[in-house]
Order: structure tokens, then C-alpha cells, then sequence
């Protein structure tokens, strides 16, 4: 792989310096998990799982997964997410506080920022359940606060609160158009972080994703 050296290199660092002052957000870290082995579609992926029964709740809290993290001055994970999946979001510093959110789960629409949950796709609590209680609260951390993969979505409140830690043998969105991606995203999930899932768990991911495409868009 070629690589820049020299005068050129910190002409480049210092414009990605600048960049970020500009935006007033600091990038996040990136987990340091190793990526899984294999790859492929989602439907290879779900294969490679491994399945096994729900592990117990005990020890768990909320707190075992740190978020949200800073992402600049009077802002952090939440309003990054908000800003990237809301329309003409309205800012005071990095901090989020207007814009227009269209809720993928069940298609309500919100103008507050308030009226908006950021939802993790793998909740933390069957994420504990399907091997996150043998991690340490740094890395549960990083799987909290996971920005690369599809695991934070602005959704509307009701629709988060219904899912609650559900997996989708139990909950699924009321917009079925987005099953195929939901799908995708959990099982992208599960796979890049090394967690299990139960047989109910696989068989309704399995049927979910009957007839859908690659990186499918709903």
C-alpha cells in the first residue's frame, strides 16, 4: 500500500485537524474488537452465529455500558446520531436541539429532538444475555456507543419503549418494509461483536430475511 510522507503528510493532518474544530466534535475511537472471520451477506453471517440458549440477567445494568460518550463541547454520541439521520437539524455548537426525524419502525414523525430515542439495534440487555457479561465495561462501552456499524438509530420514543430488549423472535417494527434491513443490521451486529443468538432468535431472522437482497434499502 502507498503512503504519504513527509511535508505533504502533516499538510493533510493538519486540514483533518481543522476539519474537526470546524465541526466541533471529536472523532470517536474506534473498538478495538478485532472484526469476525468470514463475511459475506447477511444470510452467510447468520450462519456463522452461534446459537445458544439466553445467558441471565444477573449482574446486569445499564451503567456495565457507558454511553453516552462526548463528541465535543456540551454534545456526545446521542446528538451525532441525531444529526445524521434527521433533516434540517438545527444546531447550537454540536448540540442538537431542532430538525425533523422520520421514525423507520413505525413511520412517525418528530420536530423535537426530545421526542426522539436513539435505539440500539442489539439492545444492552440482550446483548448481556448473548455473551456482553463476560466483557469488560470498557468494551461493553464501545458497544454502546458503536457509530461503524448500523447499531444506533433515531427512532420515535413509543416505537424504542415497545421493543424494549426484545429480540426479533419478539418484537419486530410495525413498518414491515423495514424488515429486511432490521434484520440485516441485527445479524451485522451480532456478527462483528461475537454474540449469540437463541434458536427462536435465528429461525425469525432466517424468515425475515427470505427474499431479501444484499443491502437491501427497507
Amino acid at each position: 500500500m502507498r503512503t504519504t510522507s513527509g511535508p505533504r503528510a502533516a499538510v493533510i493532518a493538519l486540514a483533518a485537524t481543522l476539519t474537526l474544530g470546524v465541526a466541533g466534535c471529536v472523532p470517536q475511537d474506534e473498538p478495538d474488537t478485532p472484526p469476525s472471520s468470514g463475511g459475506g451477506n447477511a444470510v452467510q453471517q447468520l450462519g456463522q452465529l452461534t446459537v445458544a440458549t439466553a445467558g441471565s440477567m444477573k449482574g446486569y445494568s445499564r451503567d456495565h455500558f457507558p454511553h453516552w460518550r462526548d463528541t465535543g463541547k456540551n454534545c456526545d454520541v446521542r446528538d451525532s446520531i441525531l444529526q445524521r439521520d434527521g433533516k434540517d437539524v438545527k444546531l447550537s455548537g454540536c448540540n442538537v436541539v431542532g430538525g425533523r426525524w422520520e421514525s423507520v419502525y413505525d413511520g412517525r414523525s418528530a420536530a423535537d429532538p426530545a421526542d426522539v430515542d436513539i435505539d440500539h439495534m442489539v439492545p444492552l440487555a440482550n446483548a448481556w444475555r448473548s455473551g456482553a457479561d463476560e466483557w469488560d465495561d470498557r468494551k461493553r462501552g464501545d458497544f454502546a456507543n458503536d457509530t461503524t456499524r448500523p447499531q444506533l438509530l433515531a427512532v420515535s420514543a413509543s416505537s424504542n419503549r415497545s421493543k424494549g430488549d426484545q429480540d426479533p423472535s419478539q418484537w419486530k417494527p410495525a413498518n414491515r418494509e423495514y424488515w429486511c434491513k432490521y434484520a440485516e443490521s441485527w445479524v451485522t451486529v451480532k456478527h462483528y461483536w461475537r454474540l449469540t443468538v437463541t434458536t427462536a432468535e435465528k429461525a425469525a431472522l432466517t424468515d425475515m430475511l427470505e427474499g431479501c437482497t444484499v443491502g437491501s434499502e427497507s
